[in-house]
């Protein structure tokens, strides 16, 4: 289990002494401190005292390990699929969810059937599921932090192949992907 107790702490501005403090009965900095970084573990009884300094609820201060924001970590451009410099929070649509395993690709120019200002969202599928995918769009991962978007025209065991979405480019072949993302739905502003 993750705590939150340090995204929390420095979002209200406050320091370890501060919620320190604030504690009934007050502690040290050090503890919390050893409790915002698992180095001691976080008790039900403490996850309440600091909830009560933080002035929060119990259940703001944990998440669980699959409590994944989806991220866009893509951009599709007039050169293809690019990786992001850092990935960003991406606000998941209701339509689709949150089950884990969802990212979104940002198309930043017209490219084939998609315009720009359009949202891919994809769901991450693992190797033994790659098969389903054929003549769907994908997002595959490259070597060197790239990416691949478009068509799944062909896969075997060791690779898949892939069509970018503008006309007249080759397919791109994509070695031992570790996994594809298939698209699910499209985002456009009207």
């Amino acid at each position: 289990m993750i705590n939150r107790i340090r995204d929390i702490r420095r979002e209200k501005g406050l320091t370890l002494a501060d919620v320190a403090a604030r504690c009934a009965p007050p502690t040290t900095a050090q503890t919390i401190g050893r409790l915002e970084t698992g180095t001691r573990q976080l008790s039900l009884t403490w996850m309440n005292r600091i909830a009560a300094a933080l002035a929060v609820d119990p259940e703001l201060l944990v998440r669980g390990d699959e409590a994944v924001t989806p991220k866009y970590v893509a951009r599709l451009t007039q050169d293809g699929a690019e990786a992001l410099a850092a990935p960003r929070d991406a606000i998941l649509p209701s339509a689709l969810g949150g089950d884990g395993g969802l990212m979104a690709l940002a198309i930043e120019a017209a490219v084939g059937q998609y315009r720009a200002g359009d949202q891919v969202w994809l769901r991450r599928v693992e190797p033994e599921d790659y098969a389903r995918l054929l003549n769907r769009d994908v997002l595959a991962p490259r070597s060197g932090g790239r990416f691949a978007f478009g068509r799944m025209i062909d896969r075997d065991a060791a690779r898949v192949a892939i069509l970018p979405p503008d006309p007249g480019h080759r397919q791109v072949v994509v070695e031992n992907p570790a996994w594809l993302a298939v698209a699910e739905m499209l985002v456009r502003a009207l």
